[in-house]
């Protein structure tokens, strides 16, 4: 057949009705990606998987399509570049890795394998995940496939655009401050930041400890929900992993939202929040209240020091994190080296880009004796502010909803000059990776220039089951998640 279903839930149909086999649909899906990279340029390793991919689809063919069949078999996908893939390339989209060949799988690309599903390739990002728009890679820019001129967002802005494009049903992500949300938002596909701890974290390659956290993109809420099943779960070589966790993501979907209690923050309405997005917004609030949920407005007040504590924070455990990369052990090492002190200063000078030199600065001076308490051990306790503040919300609400990003994706070199800004428009997503919660964007319609809006919904620690439930109430009554870009 010339055309392939482009959701998990049709290709495991097709599969299990013999439409198509694993290889069929592996080589369909070299074929998209073929066509449209040069457009959206997603990928930083494809060629070295094939024979690999090759072997995992006649493999998931051999095993079959019955009731017993792995729950992603045959099902292809991509996986974010600072996620580590045995014996494939893994850079971090920095020149400290550009040859790093790692020696194991990340637990969640073992459990993806596991699922039968077939790894394609690794996407790219802002490196090391710092950034917000994708064009801090030390390799490519990505493009955002609605709109060629517009990023993608970042830093997993790939992992949204390769799923937007169609070619690949799902791919993995990896969020610190909103870096799986704010890209499925300005993509218009579906991503979920899970409860910190629910999904290890074992082989990511760390930017913040407290706060990175691994989580799928999809065209769909049942398909995310599939992704995530797959993927979570305790794993004993990741010491924050969380045990006896309830992974049935997708069992309120489709359950009804009358009586629900949906809160909508005043903080989440502000004027720094472009127009179109706020009346989504309030559109969306609408469509719960005509589902039967009360949506009522409420405060976080404290959720406005968000960024400030946030880049603190995440700046410092980079700072810790990324000392690794020292010329020594791994990594890139300067030639130019003609001592001990050279090694470390030159191989880091070379390798790292400014964002990372940025961060890493930051977060050395934070740490430092002579600041700490005036930022690190302040940030620390305002962080505990944010949380509280969350922790009153839902005692009383489910769920609480708000726009992902103060605007649709901007213009690729729009805000590359200006650190301070791109910050600030994290201001949405960053309090929820602060006290761990997990949070879903889904897509919430277009802008006047035809550029998705995402809706954010956020929940309590380990009730991912409400997002998906609230989610895809949402997503079956609108058309959004079936229209796709013209590429």
């Amino acid at each position: 057949m010339s055309k392939f279903p482009t959701t998990i839930k049709e290709l495991k149909a097709g599969l299990k009705a013999g439409e198509f086999t694993a290889v069929e649909l592996l080589e369909y899906t070299y074929q998209q990606i073929a066509a449209l990279e040069p457009k959206v340029e997603a990928y930083l390793e494809i060629d070295a998987q094939r024979a690999v991919a090759l072997e995992a689809a006649k493999a998931a063919d051999e095993r079959g399509y019955g009731e017993d069949a792995p729950l992603l078999n045959g099902i292809p996908i991509a996986v974010k570049d600072n996620i580590v893939t045995q014996n494939l390339r893994t850079t971090a989209a920095s020149k400290m890795l550009e040859n790093f060949v790692p020696t194991y799988d990340a637990t969640t690309v073992e459990r993806l394998k596991a699922a039968g599903a077939v790894i394609v390739g690794k996407l790219n990002l802002d490196e090391f995940a710092m950034g917000g728009s994708n064009e801090k890679s030390a390799f490519k820019v990505t493009h955002n496939p609605w709109n060629l001129n517009k990023v993608p967002g970042g830093s997993s802005g790939a992992s949204a655009a390769t799923v937007a494009a169609r070619q690949v049903p799902a791919s993995l992500g990896t969020d610190t401050g909103g870096s799986i949300r704010q890209p499925a938002s300005y993509n218009g596909v579906v991503g979920i930041k899970p409860t910190y701890g629910s999904v290890s974290r074992f082989g990511l390659i760390a930017f913040g400890s407290s706060l990175d956290t691994i989580g799928p993109m999809t065209l769909t809420v049942e398909d995310n929900a599939l992704v995530l099943e797959a993927i979570a779960g305790y794993d004993e070589k990741d010491s924050t992993s969380l045990q006896d966790i309830d992974t049935n993501y997708s069992a309120k979907i489709g359950q009804s939202l009358a009586g629900m209690k949906i809160a909508f923050p005043k903080e989440f309405k502000s004027e720094e929040i472009n127009e179109e997005v706020r009346e989504a917004m309030e559109a969306a609030a609408d469509f719960y209240r005509s589902e039967g949920a009360i949506v009522e407005e409420v405060s976080l007040p404290y959720s406005k020091y968000g960024v400030d504590v946030y880049y603190i924070i995440a700046s410092a455990e980079a700072s810790s994190n990324l000392q690794r990369f020292d010329g020594i052990r791994y990594g890139h090492r300067s030639e130019a080296a003609e001592s001990l002190e050279d090694v470390y200063v030159l191989s880091r000078s070379e390798a790292f880009g400014d964002e990372v030199k940025r961060r890493i600065m930051l977060g050395t001076y934070s740490l430092s004796s002579g600041a700490y308490d005036a930022f690190f051990d302040k940030a620390a306790r305002v962080r505990t502010l944010i949380r509280q503040d969350f922790d009153k919300v839902f005692a009383e609400y489910d769920v609480i909803m708000g726009p992902v990003t103060t605007s649709t994706a901007f213009d690729i070199g729009g805000r590359v000059n200006n650190p301070l800004e791109m910050y600030v428009a994290d201001l949405l997503t960053i309090p929820v990776n602060l006290i761990g919660a997990p949070a879903i964007s889904v897509p919430a319609g277009f802008d006047s220039e035809k550029l998705p809006i995402g809706l954010q919904l956020i929940g309590k620690p380990l009730d991912e089951a409400t997002l998906y439930q609230v989610a895809h109430a949402y997503e079956v009554k609108h058309d959004y998640a079936s229209q796709a870009p013209e590429l």
